[in-house]
């Protein structure tokens, strides 16, 4: 009698196991011989997500410890405040230090609340361990850490992978220990890097001009928080510096999200005409309709993207509305407020290429949920 696994080639057999959870591919290599050298291949492990709260429990040491050879992306997942999470994440950031130089991608996320004055140490001492031996790694994603980062890490990241195409650290702390000296230094050990996501308070206006430089490579992506008191005692950054970095990259997009903590006057420094913001996101405590005129008006080419948490008011229906008619390359919009018949009619009838909308004429029980434009 043939054994499952040699019904299928081994080829077929990754393939078909590489979508599996990391439980069902330990489930699967001990069915048989066969389907246990599918399921331990290389291919199966380039891109992996791994739940720490659930996903590990109960799994075989050795199998996973022989896997990590071949990962090259990782998402993992964990619960802060749950411990045997928690732990077994450490533990697995540790195990990749010591054993997996190859990893090219890393994305933390963290569910759930962290526990009341959590620094996260443990946690960030491993990611610390992991960017000293991972040279190779080209992609760090920590913006789902609600852990504050700091210089030391910044650093750790520009010394120990230069070969870094994307960073962000554009998490959701209250406060911000990354300074703009750090930024730069990254920016000079990391010459390939053309995705950054910071807090406005960690970005300067000599970082856009080593951005800007001639010798750059393409640089794609600015993702900036403005969220915590630092972001909004932040320096300004002149608008003929975002224009000449513009220039130099003509295809940059950068995203824009501002939180309750940044007040009117540091709004109007933020938004600067030359800034070719892409995505907005409008969660303030102040004023709101003033931020969406000025982004109908100066953001009309670029602009892809639009949130608004903010009260419902006639002022902010007519300046969405106005946002519809110029700004007709959007592609989402996101208005958490209800608003008039006439705002939803504009945006169907002046942006083409809307793929996504959350427009709601009546209350309704949260969550609200976008509609997909067929």
């Amino acid at each position: 009698m043939a054994e499952p696994g040699e019904q299928l080639p081994e080829e077929v057999l990754a393939l078909i196991f590489r979508h599996l959870p990391l439980r069902d591919r330990a489930a699967a290599a001990r069915v048989c011989r066969a389907w246990a050298a599918a399921a331990t291949c290389s291919t199966v492990w380039h891109n992996t997500n791994i739940s720490c709260d659930s996903e590990l429990e109960g799994m075989q040491p050795q199998y996973l410890s022989a896997c990590l050879d071949h990962v090259q992306n990782l998402r993992l997942e964990f619960v802060p405040s749950r411990e045997p999470s928690r732990l077994a994440a450490i533990e697995l950031l540790t195990a990749l230090a010591g054993r997996n130089p190859e990893l090219r991608g890393l994305c933390l996320e963290c569910r759930g609340e962290k526990r009341l004055f959590d620094s996260g140490r443990d946690v960030l001492d491993a990611v610390h361990a992991l960017c000293r031996a991972a040279r190779a790694l080209r992609h760090l994603d920590l913006r789902r850490l609600p852990f504050t980062l700091d210089d030391a890490l910044v650093l750790q990241v520009a010394h120990g992978c230069p070969e870094l195409c994307s960073l962000f650290l554009d998490n959701s702390t209250l406060v911000g220990s990354v300074g703009p000296g750090s930024v730069l230094e990254l920016l000079e050990a990391c010459p390939c890097l053309r995705a950054l996501g910071l807090h406005l308070a960690s970005l300067s206006r000599t970082a856009l001009e080593a951005l800007a430089a001639p010798d750059r490579a393409p640089f794609e992506l600015l993702a900036l928080r403005c969220a915590c008191p630092e972001d909004a005692r932040a320096s300004p950054l002149p608008n003929e510096a975002w224009a000449e970095l513009s220039r130099r990259h003509p295809g940059l997009a950068v995203e824009l999200e501002l939180e309750p903590a940044l007040p009117a006057e540091s709004v109007t420094r933020v938004l600067q005409p030359a800034v070719p913001v892409a995505a907005l996101r409008l969660s303030l405590s102040g004023d709101t309709v003033g931020p969406v005129r000025f982004a109908a008006r100066h953001y009309a080419a670029t602009l892809r993207a639009l949130e608004v948490r903010a009260a419902a008011s006639a002022e902010l229906d007519a300046a969405l509305e106005e946002l519809a008619e110029r700004c007709v390359g959007l592609r989402e919009v996101h208005c958490f407020c209800v608003v008039r018949p006439s705002v939803l009619h504009a945006f169907r009838t002046h942006c083409p290429r809307l793929r996504s909308y959350t427009l709601k004429l009546t209350r309704e029980p949260h969550p609200w949920r976008p509609t997909l434009v067929a």
